[in-house]
């Protein structure tokens, strides 16, 4: 007969119950402290995501009754809407260039500012993580960019005697794209960078002490073998949110260049949902594009999880 390895723990499920119901009450002031967002979380995420699957597979103007039309929707997505691939398209360039190089520019970043004193690991911790917490840098970026002669870019340019007449960074469609992922990548610096900033204050100094002493003889040494493998959760977190941010970007594109943008240069799937959720009201196919990119991060995050979750305790 297998032995129980914990004695501690319940012996059947209304022991389970039981023991749940009483760790629940032990611990009712960090369930209350959680309560809020939690109540937040289910009404504002949980349970849109989970309407948005029965939702794509039905015909929905918010008005008039659901009607089930199948996949319909998915159908008419992947092989009738051209828009959508090129918002497909726009999307994987975004995630491929604000994705994987805003995360390596955000750890880089960290790891520079934790060599500093203290009193400038905080200020330069606000400068990096300020853009990414202000809808104002969209005025500022507009008026940088502005297509104008008084578009503080091109009146740079203009007296340097590089251009001659003001370039259109925000209408003409070879600069749109770019343009918006430079200043997506500005403003990258969010939540993920701040997970990757704690992570280097939270690592035992006694292990770069050790190392020394089993033979790591610089800092690149000590950042692959100690300091990398001792910040996983860290780094897994920042991974997730990067994704996330890179998959749903859409906010940089309708503020800088509006909805929709020239020729469709910066759409991305997020603003096609947007434009079909929020503009037209076509609310069941705007919940299939919104599936669509669910999946597409779920895989992305099972990728990442694969990749990092060897130095996840």
């Amino acid at each position: 007969m297998a032995k129980n390895k914990n004695p501690d723990a319940p012996v059947n499920k209304q022991g389970y119950w039981a023991y749940t119901w009483h760790m629940m009450k032990v611990n009712k002031g960090c369930y209350g402290l959680m309560a809020p967002f939690m109540l937040l979380f289910i009404l504002c995420t949980a349970i849109p995501v989970i309407m948005s699957l029965p939702m794509s597979f039905t015909n929905f103007n918010m008005i008039q009754t659901p009607k089930w039309v199948g996949l319909s929707n998915f159908s008419t997505l992947f092989l009738n809407d051209s828009v959508f691939l090129i918002a497909v398209r726009n999307t994987l360039i975004f995630a491929i260039f604000t994705g994987p190089f805003a995360y390596v520019l955000s750890f880089l970043v960290a790891w520079l500012i934790n060599e500093m004193n203290p009193f400038l690991k905080t200020l330069f911790t606000f400068v990096f993580y300020a853009p990414s917490m202000t809808t104002s840098v969209y005025v500022t970026w507009q008026l940088i960019l502005s297509g104008d002669q008084y578009g503080y870019l091109n009146a740079i340019l203009i007296d340097l005697g590089f251009i001659s007449t003001p370039v259109q960074w925000l209408t003409d469609t070879t600069y749109i794209l770019g343009v918006c992922i430079i200043v997506q990548l500005w403003m990258s610096m969010g939540a993920g960078f701040l997970a990757i900033r704690a992570g280097f204050q939270n690592i035992d100094k006694s292990m770069y002490e050790a190392g020394a002493i089993e033979g790591i003889k610089n800092r690149w040494q000590e950042l692959f073998k100690i300091t990398i493998p001792s910040m996983g959760p860290q780094l897994l977190f920042a991974a997730v949110n990067q994704i996330a941010s890179s998959f749903t970007v859409g906010t940089v594109g309708q503020m800088l260049v509006g909805l929709p943008s020239t020729d469709y240069s910066a759409h991305t799937i997020m603003n096609h949902a947007t434009d079909y959720g929020s503009v037209r009201y076509e609310m069941g196919y705007a919940s299939a594009i919104c599936f669509v990119l669910f999946v597409a991060m779920l895989l992305a995050n099972k990728g990442v999880n694969w990749l990092l979750g060897k130095y996840v305790d």
